[in-house]
């Protein structure tokens, strides 16, 4: 099933203008759907101050040639959290016939969802329901209208609510008709979930439900994306963009529309900026890159990520770390840019060790000019909980994520990898090749796009040598593999 209506339609202008056209992701003749996501311009306020800010995007998506398939808005179109229901009619018109206007000619389904902005008590949602008559009215019991599916050939889209007034407002979610729907459409090749709070926190952002879903709801509705194979959630109320992994399914966040919030107008500024995300999926997976207002692409991915085999990763003495990972990029600069991924294979045998021996180092690589090691794992705490140190850009100090806890006594055997087209998503840990990956959590905005890559490295303690932080266990052992990514016109696809 899927819809369209007038007032749903976006239309791509020819660029008489001269403006160079962004290329898709997908050639025509490549069986799979291409898309946009973008999301957060709390507009529709004539000349109000995030319109321009929503214009500028607006126009890069007007570049996209061929044009997207469809188009996808995880919320908060509007300024809205008015009780003057006339003025929120009024907005919702301004956007939809002004604001929309600019892209022409050719018809394009956007699928929205509602949001705190947009649909704010029983009222407003109301509005939305009016604004909105040509969704599908198959969403759960009192959400019709509101939650909803749609099915687009072997392309599964549902969007959830939430911030439905029923089940408590903001940062609520229901999980049993998701589940139901995932059941019935479990033929679809692609499945994706849209909703507007994020599950998992964004830049540190956790506080709920004021920024994210609250957990055990979240966790709930997590388990079922993981459970049906989703490929990705996609939401947004957070103004940055980010991507995370849980047990191999994406969170997607992009609020980048338009809306200026938070320290330097974005969640942090110094990081982020207003932008939108081409989408496509194939066969092969899922690829995104996203798009700033200068129509430059800042950050891109293909998941899932390919890497050979554990087993024929390169195993590493500890003698030889520095030669092996030190030089083990033809840069002289060791600033490797944001296309590149590493992954280690760790084993051995935590020991039963005092409370006051609380930090143990795995693997340590550094630079003697910078004050801290750049790259950092190793244990931390009692019980001893697996922790990633990074100096994500040089003299910008230590950011930190953290994941497993492990148990004394017992051997471990794990995988972790640094993607530098990530983000702070791209901490990765996964058991090993069968199982998926998973983003450690941190709160920094940023990963290793910027880190430069350490000439000296340790194996079991930390820079000051053998008495530093050392690794009081037994049988450590390092295995490690490397790949520079390619960009969309190498990949292949």
């Amino acid at each position: 099933m899927s819809f369209t209506a007038e007032s749903s339609q976006l239309n791509v202008q020819n660029h008489a203008d001269g403006e160079r056209e962004i290329p898709a992701l997908l050639p025509r003749d490549v069986p799979g759907h291409q898309f946009v996501v973008y999301a957060d311009c709390c507009s529709g306020v004539p000349g109000a101050k995030f319109e321009p800010n929503f214009a500028a995007v607006n126009a890069v998506v007007a570049r996209i040639h061929p044009q997207p398939d469809f188009i996808i808005f995880p919320g908060d179109h509007i300024l809205g959290i008015t009780q003057d229901y006339a003025a929120l009619r009024q907005q919702w018109n301004y956007w939809l016939q002004t604001e929309m206007k600019r892209l022409k000619k050719r018809s394009i389904e956007i699928f929205h969802t509602t949001s705190n902005h947009n649909t704010y008590d029983v009222e407003s949602e109301q509005v939305w329901r009016d604004v909105f008559p040509e969704i599908p009215c198959n969403g759960p019991a009192g959400q019709e209208g509101l939650s909803y599916f749609v099915r687009r050939d072997d392309f599964l889209l549902v969007c959830v609510n939430t911030a439905f007034s029923g089940l408590g407002g903001n940062g609520h979610v229901e999980h049993e008709w998701l589940d139901q729907v995932l059941c019935a459409n479990d033929d679809a090749a692609h499945k994706f979930v849209a909703g507007h709070h994020p599950v998992l926190p964004v830049n540190g952002y956790e506080r709920y439900p004021f920024w994210r879903i609250v957990p055990n709801e979240g966790q709930a509705f997590w388990d079922i994306l993981v459970k049906h194979h989703v490929q990705a959630y996609l939401c947004s109320h957070i103004i940055a963009f980010d991507v995370q992994a849980q047990q191999g399914v994406l969170q997607v966040c992009t609020g980048g529309a338009g809306t200026n919030y938070g320290p330097g107008g974005f969640m942090p500024g110094r990081t982020e900026y207003h932008h939108a995300v081409q989408f496509a999926v194939d066969p092969a997976g899922t690829r995104y890159q996203v798009i700033d207002t200068n129509g430059t692409v800042r950050e891109r991915l293909e998941w899932p990520i390919s890497l050979p085999l554990a087993d024929e990763w390169k195993h590493v003495n500890p003698e030889e770390a520095s030669a092996t990972f030190g030089g083990a990029w033809d840069d002289s600069s060791h600033n490797l840019g944001d296309d590149w991924l590493c992954a280690w294979r760790i084993s051995g045998v935590l020991h039963h060790i005092a409370s006051g021996k609380n930090t143990q180092s795995l693997l340590c690589g550094w630079d003697d000019l910078e004050g801290a090691a750049t790259i950092w794992i190793g244990f931390e705490g009692c019980p001893p909980v697996l922790t990633i140190k990074l100096v994500t850009e040089s003299g910008m100090g230590t950011q930190t994520w953290t994941g497993t806890v492990l148990t004394p006594g017992e051997p471990f055997d794990f995988e972790l990898a640094l993607h530098s087209g990530m983000g702070p998503g791209g901490v990765l840990y996964r058991l090993d090749d069968a199982s998926p990956w998973s983003s450690l959590q941190s709160s920094t905005s940023m990963g290793a796009e910027n880190l430069i890559w350490p000439r000296k490295w340790y194996i079991g303690h930390s820079q000051s040598g053998i008495s530093d932080r050392p690794f009081l266990g037994g049988n450590l052992r390092a295995a490690w593999t490397k790949r520079h990514l390619p960009t969309p016109s190498q990949s292949g696809h």
